[in-house]
Parts: structure tokens; C-alpha cells; sequence
């Protein structure tokens, strides 16, 4: 764990479980709430601005609208989602204002964060609202959202948002206290990580899946989360929220996992792209071009041996070593169609196969990212 008491951090992040804030029959736990809220107070107090990414819209509207437990089709969880996020939202503005402390509520779908435009207005929205002193409290909006234009949890919905505000901390609270080496719930052995310096392949294995029925999100997407923000600049913690009081917890030592933030952030354009949940395709290369990318170079044809998916120009892509391991990421300079004609060519051989000239580099070193995967084989080759 940091030695740092949370009040010296200038900005935090705080994601909170759908199973923190709702109990299946009797809804909103408002005493927990009411707890989270005087730590947020105290916080504030000291000058740090925090930020809360709230799920529970769609767990408080089933309860209020009698739903069972049962699997909701989609145009029913829009509409709990519908009904929880008035109800929540009034539960967070009413704890927050006799505190003496201003919220305001943001909806956001995954093309807010994911298409340029929208995040810089998103962010715009956000950063006037902490000028103005007021509690931004960020949900997905399920009332619109469908399987395929949603984030799916909220772990990386809140490393998206902590990154895009230049949190200096992002906090997860969830229902384990933890990282550890093996899902917990099946392993009575499993050891508990308290620091991770660096998200390695080694860190990402010891993930494991969902255990609360009213969370989408487990490890796994805990993990992702880290990996959004670490190499942004932005420390996290997964510690468990279901105690009253979590974040004066956290200070009071209880158990927690630290992620330290990578000694070399991307900030800014490359982390937009560094922070892309779903890439629009997939382009593995050879080792040579491995070699290249940690050099600081752009990925040309040459290096390329295989295209997947059908992306446009502009659209983020997943650069994948020989072995899969996710090595980079950033926006491509042709459509998947041409990507896959021109793949190990040489750059001179490209004009005869397309017609015409074209780019050098299928992703330039200015619109890419290498990822902590790529820090590894650097440390490996070393």
C-alpha cells in the first residue's frame, strides 16, 4: 500500500459497486451510502476533489418496480435503469447537500469516451463542475444502451473517466478487498497481493470472474481498469466497500491492493487512445517489428502478418505480438481491406498493390501507445 494518506491525493476517482449501494429486496442502503458520503465531506474538506462513478441504477429500479430476480430482457432493464437513476441520483444530491456539498449528475454511453469529439465535451462538462465545487456523480446510461454500445462495467468506465480528468488516484470498491494470486472464493490458499509496481501477463493470469449477481463486473475487469490507468499516470486501489466508512478504511489500514502508476505516463491525445475499451480490430506482427515498436518507431506493413476485423481509418486498433499478448495500441492509417492487401509488403511495394500512394506507416508513432506488455519484452531482451 501507498503511505500516502488519501486527502494528499489533489484528485480521486471513487467506483462503486452496484452490490455496495442496493440490496436486492430492500433497496437503497442508505446508511451505507450515508457513511460514503461523510468520507467524501472529509475529503473535500481538505481540498481533494472527488469524482464518484455510482452503479445501482438498474438494481435500485428492479426493486422499486417489483422486477424479480429473474434475467431482465433489454427494454426491462431500461426501464429500471430509467426509474434507479432518478431515485439515485436524488439519494446522492440529498446526502451530498446536507453535507453542504453541490452534485451533479452525468450520463455517459460508450461513444462519449470512445469518439474524440464527445470525450473533450465530457471532460468539459466535468471540469466545470469541480470548478464550481460540485460532486460529479457519473453512471452508464442504461436507458439507452444495448449489448453492443455499452461498457458492460463499471471498472473501466470509471478508469476511463479518472484518466480523462487526470485523477491522481482511482479507487474501486468492490466486493473482495483484493488482488490475489487465485480467485479466493475457489481457493481457501490463495495469497493476497498488496502491491503491484507493474500490471505484467503474470498479474493479469491471476484474475478471476464475477461473484456478486448484481455486479458485471470481477477481477478481470478490475484488471483492465488498471491497466487503463496506470499507464495514464493514474494509481488505483481495489479494496473491499462493503464496510462502513471505505475510504477512511483505506487510511485506517485495512486490507487493500495498491497499483502504482506507470514512471512514464501517457497523458493527454495518447491516452485517449491508450484508454480505448474496445478496439475496431486487431493486427498482429513479427518480432522484427516487435523489436521496432519498443525502439519508439511506427509499425509499418512490413512488420504485419495478420489483419482482423473491419475497421476504418482513424479507428483504434490492438497491436498484438506473435505470441497475442497485446503489445500496443493506436489509430490506423488505412481500412481493414487495404491493411489486408498491404500486410509484409515493403513501403515501396505498396502503391502498385493499392493504385496509388499511400502512407508509410499502417500506425504512426505519433497516434500509438506501447503497452506495459511491450515494457516486459524490453525488460525480457535486456
Amino acid at each position: 500500500m501507498t503511505a500516502r494518506p488519501l486527502k494528499d491525493f489533489r484528485r480521486i476517482t471513487v467506483k462503486i459497486g452496484s452490490a455496495l449501494l442496493v440490496d436486492r429486496k430492500k433497496g437503497l442502503k442508505r446508511d451505507w451510502l450515508s457513511s460514503m458520503v461523510d468520507d467524501i465531506a472529509a475529503l473535500a474538506a481538505e481540498g481533494t476533489e472527488v469524482l464518484v462513478v455510482s452503479s445501482g441504477a438498474i438494481a435500485l429500479g428492479r426493486t422499486i418496480l417489483g422486477l424479480t430476480a429473474r434475467s431482465l430482457p433489454l427494454e426491462e432493464s431500461q426501464a429500471a435503469a430509467a426509474v434507479g437513476q432518478i431515485a439515485l441520483a436524488g439519494a446522492w444530491s440529498e446526502e451530498l447537500r446536507e453535507r453542504g456539498l453541490k452534485s451533479g449528475q452525468i450520463l455517459v454511453t460508450l461513444g462519449d469516451t470512445e469518439e474524440r469529439r464527445r470525450y473533450l465535451n465530457a471532460r468539459a462538462t466535468i471540469s466545470t463542475l469541480l470548478k464550481l465545487k460540485a460532486v460529479p456523480v457519473i453512471n452508464e446510461n442504461d436507458t439507452v444502451a444495448t449489448s453492443e454500445i455499452r461498457y458492460g462495467d463499471n471498472d473501466r468506465l470509471a478508469a476511463r473517466v479518472a484518466t480523462m480528468m487526470n485523477s491522481d488516484l482511482l479507487v474501486l470498491l468492490s466486493d473482495i478487498d483484493g488482488l490475489y494470486d487465485a480467485p479466493p472464493a475457489n481457493n481457501p490458499d490463495a495469497k493476497f497481493i498488496p502491491y503491484v509496481d507493474r500490471i505484467t501477463p503474470q498479474i493479469e493470469a491471476m484474475a478471476g470472474g464475477a461473484a456478486s449477481e448484481l455486479s458485471r463486473g470481477g477481477m478481470r475487469t478490475k484488471i483492465d481498469a488498471g491497466k487503463i490507468a496506470t499507464i495514464a499516470g493514474t494509481s488505483m486501489i481495489i479494496t473491499l466497500g462493503a464496510r462502513m466508512n471505505p475510504l477512511k478504511a483505506i487510511d485506517a489500514g485495512e486490507r487493500a491492493t495498491f497499483f502504482a502508476a506507470s514512471p512514464h505516463p501517457v497523458r493527454g491525445y495518447k491516452s485517449w487512445i491508450a484508454g480505448n475499451l474496445e478496439p475496431a480490430g486487431r493486427i498482429t506482427v513479427d518480432a522484427g517489428a516487435v523489436r521496432a515498436l519498443a525502439s519508439g518507431k511506427s509499425l509499418l506493413p512490413a512488420g504485419v502478418t495478420l489483419v482482423s476485423g473491419n475497421f476504418s481509418r482513424g479507428d483504434t486498433v490492438a497491436i498484438l505480438a506473435p505470441d497475442g499478448r497485446e503489445i500496443a495500441r493506436g489509430l490506423v492509417a488505412y481500412d481493414a481491406a487495404d491493411a489486408v492487401r498491404i500486410a509484409g509488403l515493403k513501403t515501396a511495394e505498396i502503391e502498385a498493390v493499392l493504385g496509388h500512394q499511400a502512407r508509410a506507416a499502417m500506425v504512426h508513432r505519433d497516434d500509438m501507445v506501447t503497452s506495459q506488455a511491450l515494457e516486459v519484452e524490453v525488460d525480457h531482451a535486456g
